[in-house]
């Protein structure tokens, strides 16, 4: 991908942006690793993961008529999981830790969501439209 180094600059600014962040990744929706910034988990696996939950957000918003996806919010013992959609092909992952404000977490992931949403269209001659990943759905 052309644009991976300005994804892999824009994660690495959110996690200044919010020190909570265990870590923070870019993936296709059919869940290739695109961009990474993490030390501690195997962000194939990861992103994987991610594009079988995308499958499923996108068809309970669906089921539920809440319109298009937008962004998933998974709270754990040890912390948070936050996708976000980026474009048309491509979301937005963060790990965070328990103690992250999920507000300000909410507030940065949605801003740098839109600019790699952006990046990643560009890069792939798409236009970056209004962030619904329904066409490109698993």
């Amino acid at each position: 991908m052309a644009a991976e180094a300005d994804v892999l600059g824009e994660l690495r600014r959110l996690r200044t942006r919010i020190p909570q962040l265990r870590g923070a990744l870019t993936a296709s929706v059919d869940g290739l690793v695109l961009a990474q910034d993490t030390t501690d988990i195997e962000a194939e696996g990861v992103c994987a993961l991610t594009a079988a939950a995308l499958g499923v957000a996108l068809r309970l918003s669906e089921a539920t008529h809440q319109g298009g996806f937008r962004e998933l919010l998974i709270r754990g013992e040890q912390g948070y999981v936050a996708t976000y959609t980026a474009g048309s092909t491509a979301v937005l992952t963060l790990l965070a830790e328990p103690r992250v404000n999920v507000g300000r977490l909410h507030l940065e992931g949605r801003r740098s969501s839109v600019l790699i949403g952006e990046l990643v269209d560009a890069a792939s001659g798409r236009s970056a439209g209004t962030g619904d990943t329904e066409d490109a759905a698993p």
